[in-house]
């Protein structure tokens, strides 16, 4: 029997973003199905897969605009000429036949941004040329005929999605994210205590990890207000250009031997399994991995209503959820989680809930998708 030709469009691949991990983990669990695997990107960073077909298409670029226009059209051009049976783009490029909404619906993130910023920047934040252009693209996107199904990683995006664009709700497939609950597991008592004197945390203090690039939308901010009115300590996983004013507020909020900044880690498991809990106040975020890593780890979470990883948490059993600037709020919950995780109900319970959450599921349902959308 031929193989499937599949291609996947997915602009810069990095090994530590949340999408590419999607991407990486999708194809990883499609590669022993009859699929033909292409990957059209500009710039794939890490190892690629001898049996994956990457199709690079760099065009020159001279700001954002061009950026994302000139990837569009080079994209495109390539799956018109390849004739793929399938092309899943991860990016908003009108033409393609399944999106995946990984970065959700653009507005909504401005509407969530626009909170922090005074009224004349939040004004100009949706008169930007660059985001009206975001905007645009994704509306195109969704109108266009060639579009068979949208699969979006959450509930809330899959609602957003039909509010905002009116596509019908049987377009629309809601696949979570994968986890490896065999890699990220819990750590033991003597593990947490080796692995917190390996990296200068106290052995018999409570923390919170923060996990996540992009200080601003992911909640940085609020993460040390909120750990500041407390014993706790905060162990932050991630990279930001602003990163010298979150340990300048760290100081500021007389927290700064509290706050542990670890910059980004290829491997993050030691991290989970010397912490207590996922603090992640993000602003808005579809479904962050790192809510799934956390819980396998058998980490409660803490995270907002503008995050799809919201839809795992039950409150008091394995987190809470709570508004992303009510700083009152993150703090009350902090405080109610366990001071030692290990072996808690609420670890067993964070764990139970993604169990289901395998890479065969999620080929199991991608899989699926496919046929259903190349038998028509």
């Amino acid at each position: 029997m031929k193989a499937f030709r599949l291609a996947l469009v997915r602009q810069k691949y990095r090994p530590d973003g949340g999408a590419e991990r999607f991407v990486s983990r999708a194809l990883e669990a499609l590669e022993n199905q009859n699929i033909e695997l292409n990957v059209i990107t500009r710039e794939w960073q890490g190892d690629i897969n001898p049996d994956w077909k990457v199709h690079l298409c760099n065009p020159w670029k001279w700001g954002r605009v061009s950026r994302e226009r000139g990837f569009a059209n080079a994209a495109r051009q390539v799956w018109q000429k390849e004739h793929f049976d399938l092309v899943q783009s991860h990016e908003r490029i009108p033409g393609c036949d399944l999106y995946r909404a990984g970065d959700g619906v653009h507005v909504r993130w401005l509407e969530e941004r626009s909170r922090l910023l005074p009224k004349h920047k939040a004004q100009r934040l949706f008169t930007d040329r660059f985001h009206r252009y975001v905007m645009q693209s994704e509306k195109e996107m969704y109108a266009a005929p060639e579009l068979k199904a949208v699969i979006c990683n959450a509930e809330m995006v899959k609602k957003e999605i039909i509010e905002r664009f009116s596509v019908p709700a049987e377009k629309i497939h809601v696949i979570y994210n994968s986890v490896n609950n065999q890699h990220f597991i819990p750590g033991t008592a003597p593990l947490r205590a080796q692995l917190r004197q390996q990296y200068g945390v106290p052995e018999n203090a409570t923390c919170l990890i923060y996990v996540g690039s992009g200080f601003e939308r992911k909640g940085l901010d609020a993460a040390i207000k909120a750990i500041s009115g407390t014993q706790r300590h905060l162990l932050v996983v991630g990279k930001d250009k602003n990163e010298p004013r979150y340990r300048e507020l760290a100081a500021a909020t007389g927290c700064k031997d509290r706050v542990h900044f670890f910059g980004v880690q290829q491997n993050t498991l030691p991290f989970y399994q010397m912490a207590d809990g996922l603090l992640l106040p993000t602003l808005y975020d579809p479904f962050p991995n790192v809510i799934l890593e956390a819980m396998a780890c058998g980490l409660p979470v803490i995270t907002t209503p503008t995050c799809g990883g919201a839809e795992f948490i039950v409150n008091g059993r394995n987190g809470f959820v709570c508004d992303a600037l009510n700083i009152n709020d993150l703090q009350q919950a902090i405080m109610a989680l366990p001071s030692n995780v290990v072996d808690s109900r609420e670890s067993l319970n964070a764990r139970e809930t993604i169990m289901k959450n395998t890479p065969q599921r999620l080929s199991e349902q991608l899989l699926t998708l496919y046929k259903e959308l190349l038998s028509r």
